[in-house]
């Protein structure tokens, strides 16, 4: 184990850990350091098509052939082995440390399909027997899965960068939890502890979580981050001398609240108020969506307000409307009906007005859903285009260069434009072979359909379009953000605001008890 080790926990889900670790990833990848990424397990739906380790002796070789796929580097399966998925948040820690993102910077994700279920993935590919495993069985043997993965990137890099999840402290989980301590101990690192200052409670937060750790975990954190706070800093006072007094820990960094630094919240959602002029997007928001990090782009642009859609009433007025990615498609289909959200999209759709499905979105926009194998649920769609869809057992996992087709208004702006995306999808969609077919509107660099057309109907199988610069000037005459810019941007912010010399000084501090 070569590499030093910096760890990011935090009080409490949201507090900031995934957007933090992504600009320390930046910030050491500046000071000349070889980093990577890891988080032992990610609970997700929003994720990304990444390779698998390059086999011995052929990284150096094709390190050349990389190609800009879904707003980042990627690399083609058939030249460069199988593929896998790991969470978004590591994707962009991945490319935020200037490294090609692959399946041991997050060698378990989670994907919730139900609120008492989810689909376990590790080192990048579905593990059936794990997925029907009792939770609190499947956790020792997940961590014996992600250790070794945690390993080979300390003995491959100057620094890991290392995210937690939720609260270190949760007491009833502590003794099965390796993604927090177990992890920091593992890899001796040096611990911040982030918390939301803005949602209240933010010095009991740091106190509670310092004093439920036990003693030689306690001892790896090594200061405290005030995240999201809004005022005079000043105004702090007493409380972090208060709290070091306490504990023994520091706080290290005051971060002003900063609602536009680019990088896409780490579950998507973003209930910001819907207000002035411009083209109004309006997404549906069912349950189990996924992918929806690759709206960000839409949400930067001046002249669009982004909105999600969970009754009729804000589907109102919206000149698109957008089905996203879901992990429970027939569910997530049940519960827009059962919202009557079907009656007022079908309306929009009558009315000629742009329509949006993407992956899970395009299969509910058609006549049925087949599941032969019960992984998703049998269903009618909504009709809306003449295809059928049926679920097979493997998933799949693809980057992909794609061209658009001939189509009509309001889509006709896409026409021959050339983009790239990645497929993530067990479902396979034909024509319909008793029904007038649609136009092909969207092909892959292997020649098949992946994208369909009617009228004002859109549907594809392509995430991440809005994160690339032909299909934002085709449709809104706008670029795309660099997120080179972003993550220097975020690695600029922390080295204004962290006290001076500490970001370099944990790259000393980790493993002292």
């Amino acid at each position: 184990m070569t590499a030093k080790a910096v760890m990011v926990l935090g009080t409490t889900s949201g507090a900031g850990k995934s957007w933090l670790a992504t600009a320390l990833c930046r910030y050491y990848a500046r000071q000349g350091l070889k980093v990577a990424p890891y988080k032992a397990q990610n609970m997700s739906n929003n994720a990304r098509v990444v390779m698998s380790p390059w086999p011995a002796g052929t990284q150096a070789a094709h390190r050349g052939g990389a190609v800009e796929l879904g707003g980042g580097p990627a690399l083609h399966p058939g030249l460069y082995g199988r593929m896998g998925e790991i969470g978004s948040a590591q994707y962009f820690q991945a490319l935020a440390a200037r490294r090609i993102p692959e399946v041991r910077m997050n060698p378990v994700l989670l994907k919730p399909e139900k609120d008492t279920a989810s689909q376990v993935i590790v080192l990048g590919e579905v593990d059936s027997e794990l997925t029907h495993t009792p939770w609190r069985e499947r956790s020792e043997k997940l961590w014996l899965r992600a250790r070794p993965a945690l390993h080979e990137l300390l003995a491959e890099n100057d620094v890991v960068v290392i995210e937690g999840a939720g609260s270190p402290a949760e007491i009833n989980l502590h003794s099965s939890d390796y993604v927090n301590m177990r992890t920091a101990l593992e890899a001796k690192a040096a611990c911040l502890l982030v918390t939301d200052i803005d949602r209240g409670g933010a010095f009991a937060h740091l106190f509670g979580t310092h004093q439920l750790l036990p003693a030689h975990e306690r001892a790896l954190i090594k200061g405290y981050v005030l995240n999201r706070f809004r005022g005079d800093a000043s105004l702090l006072a007493p409380g972090p001398e208060q709290l070091q007094a306490l504990t023994g820990v520091p706080t290290v960094a005051v971060l002003p609240m900063w609602r536009g630094h680019g990088l896409p919240e780490e579950d998507g959602v973003f209930d910001d108020s819907v207000s002035g002029s411009g083209l109004k997007i309006a997404i549906v928001a069912y349950p189990r969506m996924s992918n929806l990090d690759e709206f960000q782009p839409l949400r930067g642009l001046p002249n669009v307000r982004l909105s999600w859609a969970r009754t009729p009433a804000q589907l109102e007025g919206a000149d698109w409307i957008i089905l996203p990615g879901s992990k429970a498609v027939a569910a997530d289909l049940a519960w827009l009906r059962a919202q009557k959200l079907d009656l007022t999209i079908a309306q929009h759709a009558a009315a000629n007005k742009p329509l949006l499905g993407i992956c899970g979105g395009l299969q509910m926009l058609g006549e049925s859903l087949l599941d032969p194998y019960q992984l998703d649920g049998n269903a009618p769609g909504l009709g809306l285009l003449p295809l059928v869809t049926q679920f097979e057992k493997d998933k799949l996992l693809s980057p992909s260069a794609l061209r658009f087709g001939a189509l009509t208004s309001p889509w006709s702006a896409l026409a021959g434009v050339e983009a790239a995306g990645y497929e993530i999808h067990h479902g396979r969609t034909v024509q319909h072979p008793a029904m007038a077919s649609a136009t092909v509107a969207v092909r892959n660099d292997r020649g098949e359909a992946i994208g369909w057309s009617q009228g004002s109907v859109l549907g594809c199988y392509a995430h991440g379009l809005f994160e690339q610069s032909s299909v934002m000037r085709a449709l809104f005459g706008a670029e795309t953000p660099a997120l080179d810019s972003v993550f220097d941007g975020l690695a600029d912010f922390i080295e204004q605001h962290f006290e001076q010399g500490v970001l370099m000084g944990l790259l000393k501090q980790g493993g002292d008890q």
